[in-house]
């Protein structure tokens, strides 16, 4: 009997020692993850929750432009045009534009619908169609300072004293070796016609010119200008059909004034060229 209390007093005195001795010691670093992936080291980062929801942010409202149905399509279209294939795309917008322009300023002037009047103006839309295109694809890329108002004022003065008189004595200038006339009487047309258009296209072509280059995508820029083109072509086929008519009373009054065997040969070479025009 007192050796059985010997031993569980010394197995009691064990134990409180061996509580003792594993109280000194830190506690074990928590498990890790495992993985049964063996290209990860054996480890995985903990599941992470779905991120804190933060506060509503305000979404920008979609341009007006992207919102026209029809429009809005046909507008991409274009534009998906114009990035592959920009040549062919702004011959044969030149050509709508003309054709559209031409037929306007027929229908103001009251007269019979003449064919080859729109035939004429579309052959100098088509030719001056990729040339413009390059001109304002240059302006685009030039005089840009660090001031928009500045960059805008300068591309609107050098394309106001550059372009617009260049192409207008080239409109006006083949309007009239198209039609027939002589290189004299294409210097007189272009004379007539030239410093009027002139002036008269700083009144909508600043405009314009500031509103393509601040809102429009340099895509769209050519089908926009279009757009007013129409309005602007039919001034200028009106304005080179009022040359024409004053051209024709000036040859009127000289024809009268001379002796009847000239006067009647020079009213057959003129009705020659009207049938031919």
């Amino acid at each position: 009997m007192p050796l059985s209390t010997s031993m569980l007093r010394s197995s009691m005195l064990r134990q409180r020692l061996e509580h003792l001795r594993i109280g000194r010691f830190p506690r074990s670093a928590p498990r890790r993850f495992q993985s049964s992936n063996p290209g990860n080291g054996g480890e995985t980062k903990p599941p992470t929750g779905d991120p804190i929801p933060v506060g509503s942010t305000p979404v920008p409202p979609v341009p007006l432009w992207q919102r026209l149905g029809p429009l809005t399509r046909a507008g991409e279209a274009y534009g998906r045009a114009q990035q592959k294939r920009p040549w062919a795309t702004q011959i044969v917008s030149a050509l709508v534009i003309y054709l559209a322009a031409d037929i306007s300023a027929q229908r103001i002037s009251g007269k019979d619908y003449v064919p080859e009047r729109s035939a004429r103006n579309m052959v100098i839309g088509g030719v001056s169609a990729v040339p413009t295109f390059l001109w304002f694809v240059w302006l685009s890329r030039h005089f840009n300072y660090p001031s928009h108002i500045l960059s805008l004022g300068v591309k609107i003065v050098v394309n106001q004293l550059v372009f617009t008189p260049t192409f207008n004595s080239y409109f006006f200038g083949a309007q009239a070796l198209l039609s027939g006339d002589s290189l004299a009487e294409t210097w007189d047309r272009i004379r007539r016609t030239v410093p009027i258009s002139w002036l008269n296209a700083w009144k909508l072509w600043p405009a314009v010119t500031a509103f393509t280059f601040t809102f429009i995508p340099i895509e769209y820029r050519s089908v926009v200008s279009g757009v007013v083109a129409v309005g602007w072509q039919t001034y200028l086929s009106y304005l080179n059909r009022q040359a024409e008519i004053q051209e024709e009373l000036a040859h009127g009054t000289a024809v009268a004034s001379l002796p009847a065997v000239e006067a009647t040969a020079l009213q057959l070479n003129a009705q020659k060229r009207r049938i031919t025009a």
